[in-house]
Formats: C-alpha cells, sequence, structure tokens
C-alpha cells in the first residue's frame, strides 16, 4: 500500500461539509478553495478549533460533493491536498443517495459472458484483475450507478480466479469480492464457476414443520462429529463424513448420520460452514476453529472439503452433505456470524467503502461489542442488503433449513424481520433464531435485536439464558446452581420458564410473546459443558447422582414449552476436559467421543425416549401462548417438587391428561395426583417413550431423588 504524503490533511465528513487539519508546524490559514478539474470555489469556514497538533477547520461547501469524483483543497498559500472521503460514509444522506438495489452484484456468469459488479462509491478508480498462470490482466472497470462498478468480460471464462483492485483516497488495495460465491484455497481469489455443475443431485427437501415447536435442535460442529477415530467414519471432520451411513464404533453402535437420525432430532444447527479463518485449508489437522472468524459469507469453508483447491469441491459436498440430513429426515440450521469480520482493517468491506459497514463510537474509534475488534453496522442500507442477499442465497441455492445468528444482539430488529420477510417469501417454515445478549455496541437500545426487545421481532427465536440459568445455573458462575443443579429458591421463576417464559394470563407479559420465541437449552457450545460444571458445581456429589441431575436438566429442556436445543454429546454427559471456551482447542479436546456415548447408553436411550415422547403428543409443543394458558398448569405438591399438569389435550394426542413431575430433592417424595383411576407411566427415573412403561392407580404418587415422571390418562 502507498504512503501518501500530504502536507495537511482534508475529509469529507457530510455531502457538503469539509474538516481540514493544519498541523501546528505547518501554521494557518484565513481561506481554502474547493477545486474539481478547473472549476474552484470558496469554502465556507463555520468553526475553527486549536487541538493538540492541529488546527481543525470545519467547512461548508456551496453544493453536495460528486462522491468518488477527485476534488483538491487549496489553502491561502496555494499548496493543495487532495479530499478524502471521511464520516461521509456513515451519514444518513450518503445512505440514502448510495443504495443500490440490484441482485447482481459479484459475478453473473454464462458460456459467452461474465460481468462483474462490485459497489465502492467513495472509489475514484477500480480494476478487474484476472489471474494468469503467469500472473495477471487488469481490466479498468466502468463506475455506473449509485457507487456500482462494472466489467464486461466477453467469452467463457469458467475456472478464472479473479479480485478488485480499488483505489479510494489515493491508495489502491487488492480485494477479494464481497460476493464471492466460489473461492480459491484460503479465499485469495474469487473463483468464476458455472453453479448449475452443483445442482445435479439436490432433489430432497427436508420435511417442513407444522410449527416452530415442533423442532428439536441438536447443534455441532462438522469436524467434531466424525473426526474421533472410534466414529467409523471413512472422511473423518469432512462435510463427506456426515453423507456416510450405517457406521459404527468399534462396539457396533451407530455413530454420525446414521445415530442422529436414530437420536430423533428435527434439525442439526452447524457451527459455521461458510469460508473463515484461522485454519489453514491446505493443511486443516494442524489447527482447529470453531468457524467463528468469517472471511467470505457467501463460499463454504474448504477444510471440511476433501480438495480445497478445487473451487467446485466445498460446493457440491457441502450440498451433498445437506442432501444425505434431508434424506434422513433431518434440517440443517446454519449458523451465521452476520455480527462482524475476522479482521476489519483486511475485510473486503472496509477496503472498498472504508467506514462504512462498521460501527464507530462518538469519538470515530471502530466500536467493539463483540469483542473482537468490530461491530457490523446493519442498520445501514448496503450492510442490510448484504445480509439479506447473503441469507437469501444460502436457502435458495443450499437449500439450508434454517439460520441461527450469532450476537444477534449486535443487529438492529429492523434488519432481523427484514430476514424473516425475505425468508417468508421462500419457504414459511424455515428456523431463525438467535443469541438475543445487549452487547454494548452504538446503537440505541430500542433497535436492538435483543431479548428485551423480543416483543417487535415476531416469529424470531432466541436463546433463552433464563431458561439457561434457573435449570442449570448461571453460565458464568461455575458454581452457581440450578433448579437441576439442587437450588430450590427459584421455583416460581422455573416454572415461567417451563411453560415457555411467556405470560401466565391473556393481560400479563413475560419474555416473550410467544413459544415460539424460546429456545430452552442447558449447554452449547460455549462455556462448560454441563457435566463440566456439574463436576465443580456439585463436585462433592457422587457420579451417579451428578448423571442424575444432568438426566434431569435435559429432561427438563425436552418437556418445557418451547424449542428445546440439545448440544451433541450433552446425551452422554459430555466432557472438554473441564476447558471452557474450546474455540481453538484440539480434536481431543473437542470431538464427539463415540466411546463415551456407548459407556452411557442407558442415558442415550433415556433422552431418544424423551424425544419420542415430545414428537408424539402436540401437549409439549404448543405452538401458541393462548393454548399454554388453556391447557396448561402447576399442581401443589411437596418442595421441591414441580407438577406440571397439560389438561384436556386429547385433540392434540392420544393422552387426554398429562402430569409432568420434576424432583431435585435427594430424598424420595409422594405427591397427590388431580384424580384417581389408572394412570400410564411414560417416563420414571430410568426409562423414557412414548408408550407406557407401566401403570399406576391411587390417589398418591411415590417420586424417586433427583429424576423425571411423567404420566398420562386416555
Amino acid at each position: 500500500m502507498l504512503k501518501i504524503e500530504r502536507l495537511f490533511e482534508a475529509y469529507l465528513d457530510g455531502m457538503d461539509y469539509i474538516v481540514v487539519l493544519l498541523p501546528h508546524s505547518y501554521g494557518v490559514s484565513s481561506q481554502f478553495l474547493l477545486r474539481k478539474g478547473k472549476q474552484e470555489r470558496q469554502l465556507q469556514v463555520i468553526h475553527v478549533h486549536n487541538l493538540p497538533g492541529f488546527t481543525k477547520y470545519e467547512c461548508k461547501a456551496s453544493e453536495h460533493i460528486e462522491i468518488g469524483t477527485p476534488y483538491l483543497v487549496v489553502d491561502e498559500r496555494e499548496n493543495e491536498t487532495d479530499l478524502q472521503i471521511g464520516a461521509v460514509i456513515r451519514t444518513k444522506e450518503f445512505d440514502e443517495a448510495y443504495y443500490y438495489d440490484g441482485d447482481d452484484l459479484g459475478v453473473t456468469y454464462t458460456a459467452q459472458e461474465s460481468i462483474f459488479k462490485v459497489w465502492s462509491p467513495p472509489a475514484s478508480l477500480m480494476k478487474l484483475r484476472v489471474y494468469k498462470e503467469d500472473g495477471y490482466i487488469d481490466h479498468e472497470m466502468t463506475r455506473r450507478e449509485n457507487g456500482v462498478w462494472s466489467y464486461r468480460l466477453s467469452g467463457d471464462w469458467e475456472g478464472a480466479r479473479y479480485t478488485f483492485v480499488v483505489c479510494v483516497n489515493l491508495v489502491w488495495r487488492e480485494v477479494t469480492d464481497p460476493y464471492a460465491k466460489a473461492i480459491t484455497a484460503n479465499g485469495e481469489h474469487g473463483v468464476v464457476i458455472n453453479m448449475e455443475r452443483t445442482r445435479e443431485k439436490q432433489t430432497i427437501g427436508c420435511p417442513s414443520l407444522v410449527n416452530f415447536t415442533d423442532a428439536i435442535i441438536y447443534e455441532a460442529h462438522i469436524r467434531d462429529l466424525t473426526v474421533h477415530p472410534d466414529s467409523g467414519v471413512l472422511q473423518k471432520g469432512r462435510y463427506l463424513g456426515m453423507t456416510e451411513t450405517q457406521t459404527m464404533s468399534t462396539k457396533g453402535t451407530t455413530t454420525g448420520l446414521s445415530y442422529l437420525k436414530e437420536l430423533g432430532i428435527t434439525h442439526l444447527e452447524l457451527l459455521p460452514f461458510n469460508h473463515f479463518g484461522e485454519v489453514d485449508e491446505q493443511n486443516p489437522k494442524a489447527t482447529y476453529n470453531w468457524g467463528y472468524n468469517p472471511l467470505h459469507f457467501n463460499a463454504p469453508e474448504g477444510s471440511y472439503a476433501t480438495n480445497p483447491a478445487d473451487p467446485y469441491s466445498r460446493i457440491i459436498e457441502l450440498k451433498q452433505m445437506i442432501e444425505a440430513l434431508h434424506e434422513s429426515g433431518i434440517g440443517v440450521i446454519m449458523d451465521v456470524v452476520y455480527n462482524h469480520v475476522y479482521i476489519r482493517e483486511e475485510s473486503s468491506f472496509e477496503k472498498l467503502v472504508p467506514g462504512y459497514y462498521f460501527r464507530h463510537d462518538a469519538n470515530g474509534m471502530p466500536s467493539n461489542g463483540t469483542g473482537v475488534g468490530n461491530d457490523i453496522a446493519s442498520e445501514r442500507r448496503m450492510v442490510r442488503k448484504f445480509i439479506l442477499d447473503s441469507v437469501q442465497y444460502w436457502l435458495q441455492e443450499y437449500g439450508v433449513d434454517g439460520f441461527r445468528f450469532d450476537l444477534m444482539g449486535i443487529l438492529d430488529w429492523g434488519t432481523m424481520n427484514e430476514v424473516r420477510r425475505v425468508v417468508d417469501a421462500i419457504r414459511p417454515d424455515v428456523l431463525i433464531l438467535g443469541e438475543g445478549w445487549d452487547l454494548n455496541t452504538p446503537l440505541p437500545a430500542d433497535q436492538k435485536a435483543t431479548l428485551g426487545n423480543a416483543k417487535y421481532m415476531p416469529r424470531i427465536a432466541h436463546f433463552n439464558d433464563r431458561f439457561r440459568d434457573y435449570i442449570k445455573g448461571s453460565t458464568f458462575s461455575i458454581f452457581d446452581q440450578g433448579y437441576a443443579f439442587g437450588n430450590c429458591s427459584h421455583l416460581d421463576e422455573v416454572k415461567r420458564v417451563i411453560r415457555g417464559s411467556v405470560p401466565l394470563q391473556p393481560h400479563d407479559t413475560d419474555l416473550f410473546a410467544e413459544p415460539e420465541q424460546t429456545v430452552n437449552y442447558v449447554e452449547s457450545h460455549d462455556n462448560h459443558t454441563m457435566w463440566d460444571k456439574l463436576s465443580q458445581s456439585n463436585g462433592e456429589e457422587s457420579e451417579a447422582l451428578r448423571k442424575h441431575r444432568h438426566l434431569l436438566a435435559t429432561a427438563i429442556t425436552l418437556l418445557s414449552q418451547g424449542i428445546p436445543f440439545l448440544h451433541a454429546g450433552q446425551e452422554f454427559y459430555r466432557t472438554k476436559q473441564g476447558i471452557e471456551n474450546s474455540y481453538n482447542s484440539p480434536d481431543h479436546i473437542n470431538q464427539i467421543d463415540w466411546k463415551r456415548k456407548d459407556q452411557n447408553s442407558a442415558a442415550v436411550e433415556y433422552i431418544k425416549g424423551l424425544i419420542r415422547l415430545r414428537r408424539s403428543h402436540g401437549a409439549f409443543r404448543f405452538a401458541s401462548t393462548k393454548l399454554i394458558q388453556k391447557h396448561c398448569s402447576f399442581l401443589a405438591a411437596p418442595a421441591p417438587i414441580i407438577l406440571y399438569h397439560l389438561h384436556d389435550v386429547a385433540a392434540f394426542g392420544q393422552w387426554k391428561e398429562i402430569l409432568v413431575l420434576f424432583n431435585t430433592g435427594v430424598d424420595p417424595k409422594v405427591v397427590k395426583l388431580p384424580s384417581t383411576g389408572e394412570w400410564q407411566v411414560l417416563v420414571n427415573e430410568t426409562e423414557s417413550g412414548s408408550l407406557p412403561i407401566t401403570s399406576h392407580e391411587g390417589a398418591e404418587f411415590a417420586v424417586a431423588p433427583v429424576s423425571a415422571y411423567v404420566l398420562a390418562k386416555m
């Protein structure tokens, strides 16, 4: 990058507002001219400020500046400097004037020609760079409407590698296409491809959801699922590893895709599989990463492909993986990271339109609510457009069945509602969920896509941290205990989250308006696994008792109103050896341990039974708050038992009345049943399922320590 030597600096901070900075060593000036070619206009000096090292002049131009056109600012000595693009980028006027609503950014390929388009209003020049084996050829691009640059390359350019070279503020930078759909290994270049070649075997869609609360989500990392030596998978850690069926552990039990199908989940939520940094795609075993370092948002990650150097490999194999999951009746939720980029200064966004795509604080410095050095400014029109275009592309081209928005609270809820609108126009049954944490980003609180603003985001689900913390205990305090871990001091709050965190009465308020907005979970890829937390918070208890608590927490998750979410391996007490943040830990920490699954087969069968039960009766997954208010209540029971009553529910399954009992106490208890007659026991302390295990008659029922029960009547 060429370093420009300037006697003084001038910045366009508004459409007609210019800031001039004269170093104290240079002196002062009483006037400035704005020069465009041979035309000159006097700038009106509005304010003068004496700053450390500089004199700052705030000036007003007589008309709006044509962004992308070279201007010079001339002082009273006839010295001149180029007018640099400054904070004008972040003004509403810029946002409105340069919004482009076309659907053709990136490359449009045919065998006859390829058309390249990129959005960069502040660029004064732009080149398309096409690489050859022995170098490259640059083509001068043409500036079109709204700051879009275009070039038409005649002929069949399939397989061509390309970048853009952009000149902003007299500095040339080479950038990859932010809309690139195919890339070289490690994303150095975009690649022109014929997407039709990747579409041959896409035939099967995922079974549609009637209601979002019908979903049972299972979260995993692609590499984790198959990389273990005992997975029985040939293509370990790759997309194709998840297409292999009938894979077995050395004990002869199912692993991989066949196991997921057997488990009974409806959706597999996968950690990011768009292209990300910190893993060398040519040597993927050397390092590990979860994938929250986004580089190319619209191209698949190559470290999961058999040949990262082949631009088609990652695309075709990802589609094959999604197809295989669909064939098994499992939908795919894509973890998307639109809240930040890997390194702001090196991103194509920053090079093409400096300062536009990211939020800045009152001092003009990049904000850092994400904790990784930058926050995407989703409220700006072309940033929002990029997110919408990207979501639509993954939905239509890859057939994903949901989107999990990482750090959704960084984004604005207007953008999230637009995501919901765009998705609904294609497939209304697609799940949209995200982390609605309230983070320190310079966006007004009432505009953030946070849990507190869930009421403004219908049909968008949030990870429910109240559920997590009341059932398990605070995820940020290793020794804090929730209900399942033995803390009985918040029984009323526990009942509210079991009911879906929705209003108890028609005119009441709660965290969510509808149960489809709550994602109930006690464990995810973040923080300690539940087993590792239990090992410390309840370390004085026996391993057997801790396992009962673990199963109780998972049972509450699966039997509560809302959308249940399980972390891969949760059903067999997954451990990461005490590592809290394993984002870059090696495989032996992160991998799904299929031997551990075999060692805890009884627990796996218990969770399978709970999943079958939930899917067998609609009373466990009501679609509306009105139905919960009508059919759900809590009955009196000796503490710490929670007695959850689902009544008059024959219209939703084979059972007319259902009782769910949770006991976190270490002593057995006896509860009074709401009615006599024969009750069928569907879940007890060791077994579970949709069919009766045994039956019970009488007015009272004995409950074992640290256990869950489900009783039902016709």
